[in-house]
C-alpha cells in the first residue's frame, strides 16, 4: 500500500473523523431546529437534511456555508464501514458489536433512502365520497383537459417547476405552444373593477375580472403557497388570447380550437392509482363528560376494478391501512360535516428502520450476554479457587 492510499485510508477510519463529524451533525440540528421557526418542517428537511451543503443566498448566488445532512451521513457511513472492517476483527466475543454496526449501517442507509423516495399526498373524502387519486401537500401542475370525447378525459399535465422555469411549452397532443408571459411562486388575485386603472390579469376566461400581485413565500406548516401564472395560447393562426390560472381558481376555464375543448387550470400534484376508496363513516369519540378526543376513525371501503378483494377497513389512529405501496394514515377530520383527511405515504424502504433496530437491539443484547456470561464464569472460578 503507497503512501496516498494509506493517507486516504487512514483519513476514513479515523476516530477523529467520527468525532468532527458528530459535532457538525448536532450543529446542524441546532441551527435546523432554530430555523424551523421560520421555514418550517419541510423546507428545513430540505434545506439542511436532505442536500449536500447548506446554501445562503447572496443577491440571489447561493453560497455553500456548511456541510449538509447528505454530506454528513455519506462520510459518517463510510467511515462506519471503513473502522468497522479495518479496526474490528471478528470474533465470537464480538459479535454482538458486529451486528449493532451493522444495524447501524442499515440505518443510515434506510434514511438515504426515504430522503431520495418518499412522497407525501393527502387525500379528502366526505361521507360516501370516492376517489382514486391523492393530491401532494406542496407541489401543483398545469393540467390541460381534453373533453371533446364525453367519455374519456385526456389530460396533460405540466409540473410547477417546469412552469416556473421555461418560457414556452409544447406538448404534442396540445395543438397550440404555451407561452409563460408571468409565473408568481405565491400569487394573491383581486377583483378587478371597471374603471380601474390598473390592467386586467389576461384577456380570456375570468382574467378580465382580475388583478394579479406577488405575495411573501411561505413556509410555515399550517400554510401552503398559491402559484399563479399568465399564460398565451398560440395556435397555427395566431394569439388564442391571454389566460391566468392559480390555485385559488377552483372552476377550470375553458379553451376551444376548431372543434375540440380543453379545460385549464392550476391545481394540486394528483397521484393516481389502480383502485379507488370510498369514505363509508366517520367517527370522533371523546372522553365522557369531556371534551378531550379519544379516538377519530374513518371506516373505508377499497376497491379494484375487475378485481374481487374489495373489502372495508377501519383506518384511526397508529392504526393505518397499507395498500398497492402507499400508507393512508388518519390525518385530519371534521364529523360535524362528515369529512376526513388521510396522509398518503409511497415509502418502498419503510421496513428497513424496524429491521436495522431489531438487529441494533439484538446486538446490544448478545454483546451483554456475552460479557455477563464471562463475569458469571470468572465469578465462578474465584469462588473454585
Amino acid at each position: 500500500m503507497n503512501d496516498t492510499v494509506r493517507q486516504f485510508r487512514d483519513f476514513f477510519v479515523s476516530l477523529k473523523l467520527t468525532v468532527v463529524l458528530l459535532v457538525l451533525s448536532m450543529i446542524l440540528i441546532f441551527a435546523a431546529t432554530l430555523d424551523q421557526v421560520h421555514l418550517g418542517i419541510w423546507a428545513v428537511q430540505e434545506k439542511y437534511f436532505r442536500s449536500l451543503f447548506v446554501l445562503w443566498h447572496v443577491r440571489e448566488i447561493p453560497i455553500p456555508v456548511f456541510p449538509g445532512g447528505y454530506l454528513i451521513g455519506g462520510f459518517l457511513l463510510l467511515n462506519l464501514i471503513g473502522a468497522h472492517f479495518y479496526r474490528f476483527k471478528f470474533s465470537l466475543r464480538k459479535s454482538g458489536i458486529w451486528l449493532t454496526h451493522v444495524g447501524l449501517i442499515l440505518l443510515l442507509i434506510g434514511e438515504l433512502l426515504t430522503g431520495l423516495w418518499q412522497e407525501d399526498y393527502q387525500m379528502s373524502l366526505t361521507e360516501g365520497e370516492t376517489k382514486n387519486y391523492a393530491e401532494s401537500f406542496r407541489n401543483n401542475e398545469l393540467v390541460f383537459i381534453e373533453t371533446t370525447d364525453p367519455k374519456v378525459d385526456d389530460v396533460v399535465a405540466v409540473p410547477e417547476p417546469v412552469l416556473a422555469h421555461e418560457k414556452e411549452i409544447q406538448h404534442p397532443k396540445l395543438p397550440f405552444r404555451v407561452l409563460i408571459r408571468s409565473y408568481f411562486p405565491n400569487g394573491v388575485l383581486g377583483l378587478r373593477s371597471e374603471n380601474a386603472q390598473i390592467p386586467a390579469a389576461a384577456s380570456q376566461g375570468v382574467g378580465p375580472k382580475l388583478v394579479v400581485s406577488p405575495a411573501p413565500l411561505t413556509f410555515r406548516q399550517d400554510e401552503r403557497n398559491a402559484p399563479a401564472a399568465v399564460l398565451e395560447l398560440m395556435g397555427p393562426d395566431g394569439s388564442l388570447g391571454t389566460w391566468v390560472v392559480s390555485t385559488h381558481l377552483a372552476a377550470a376555464q375553458t379553451v376551444k380550437l376548431g372543434d375540440r375543448t380543453w379545460r385549464l387550470g392550476l391545481r394540486f400534484e394528483r397521484d393516481y392509482q389502480p383502485f379507488s376508496l370510498t369514505l363509508l363513516k366517520v367517527t370522533h369519540d371523546v372522553y365522557i363528560g369531556t371534551d378531550i378526543p379519544k379516538n377519530f376513525s374513518s371506516r373505508v371501503r377499497i376497491s379494484t376494478p375487475g378485481e374481487a378483494d374489495n373489502r372495508e377497513v377501519l383506518i384511526y389512529m397508529n392504526n393505518p391501512l397499507r395498500h398497492g405501496g402507499l400508507t393512508f394514515y388518519q390525518y385530519q377530520m371534521n364529523s360535524e360535516q362528515g369529512m376526513s383527511v388521510f396522509q398518503v405515504v409511497r415509502n418502498p424502504s419503510w421496513l428497513i428502520p424496524y429491521i436495522s433496530c431489531t438487529i441494533i437491539v439484538l446486538g446490544l443484547l448478545l454483546q451483554f450476554g456475552i460479557h455477563l456470561a464471562a463475569f458469571f464464569t470468572r465469578r465462578r472460578q474465584m469462588v473454585a479457587a
